[in-house]
């Protein structure tokens, strides 16, 4: 496929992140050869996690990107409000055929109102370049959360509930032809399963009629550099779910 990534973190980290995000070696032109042949995964439909029809949702999903900017930074729909110093609305080309979708502001896209610009944003940015895309060129990033909850942990149910209709209708605006779910968190929420990463990797699920993949959080990478080649191997099946998509072999039913 004529991929050569090298993950590596851009400035200098703690002792427990330093160590390089190395991909594997590309695949043999053999190899890569005979995966292409292959038939493109069939798709996974999963019921839509949409349910709530209340007057709110309705509104959200009218706006244009000005006033869902608006709506979002003045949001106070939950208690997450109380506590952010930004609110993190999400960040790319807005008409991208790529959306990556995280689970939450950390500390650092709290101070900076902008997704993935810690060592785990470096980190995503490194990988998309090893799949030859760049932040911000064909490519947009959101989190299923606009504000950071406390100790970065997972969003409550209720939390993502409120912030649901704006990734929605950031998804309609966007019209992406894939979503990336980056970790657990972001899986569940659009996919509305329980099920686990691992379960969902290699699958093409379905979205509201958009082709959706899963992989792993770079947060978890950072901690877990054994599963570095299972995220390399998700990043190629994305690569080659969106030839099939751009074909049309793969589209969603």
């Amino acid at each position: 496929m004529g991929l050569t990534p090298i993950w590596r973190l851009r400035d200098s980290t703690p002792a427990a992140e330093e160590a390089p995000v190395t991909a594997p070696e590309a695949i043999p032109e053999s190899r890569a050869a005979s995966r292409e042949s292959r038939q493109p995964a069939p798709i996974t439909h999963h019921s839509s996690p949409i349910t709530d029809s209340g007057d709110r949702r309705v509104t959200i999903m009218r706006m244009e990107w000005p006033e869902l900017k608006e709506a979002v930074a003045s949001c106070t729909s939950c208690a997450l409000h109380a506590k952010r110093n930004k609110t993190v609305f999400g960040v790319g080309d807005e008409n991208a055929d790529w959306l990556f979708v995280g689970e939450g502001p950390g500390a650092d896209e709290d101070a900076q109102g902008e997704p993935f610009v810690g060592q785990a944003g470096k980190l995503l940015d490194s990988m998309l370049a090893a799949i030859r895309l760049k932040r911000g060129t064909n490519v947009y990033i959101a989190n299923i959360l606009k504000c950071r909850p406390p100790g970065n942990r997972n969003p409550e149910p209720q939390e993502a509930l409120q912030c649901e209709p704006y990734l929605h209708r950031q998804i309609d605006l966007i019209r992406p032809k894939l979503i990336v779910a980056l970790g657990k968190v972001a899986a569940v929420n659009l996919l509305a399963t329980d099920a686990s990463v691992a379960s969902m990797r290699g699958r093409v699920h379905q979205y509201r009629g958009t082709a959706l993949i899963v992989t792993y959080h770079p947060a978890y990478l950072l901690r877990s550099l054994q599963d570095k080649a299972k995220a390399w191997a998700d990043l190629c099946f994305a690569v080659r779910t969106m030839r099939d998509l751009q074909k049309g072999a793969a589209a969603p039913n």
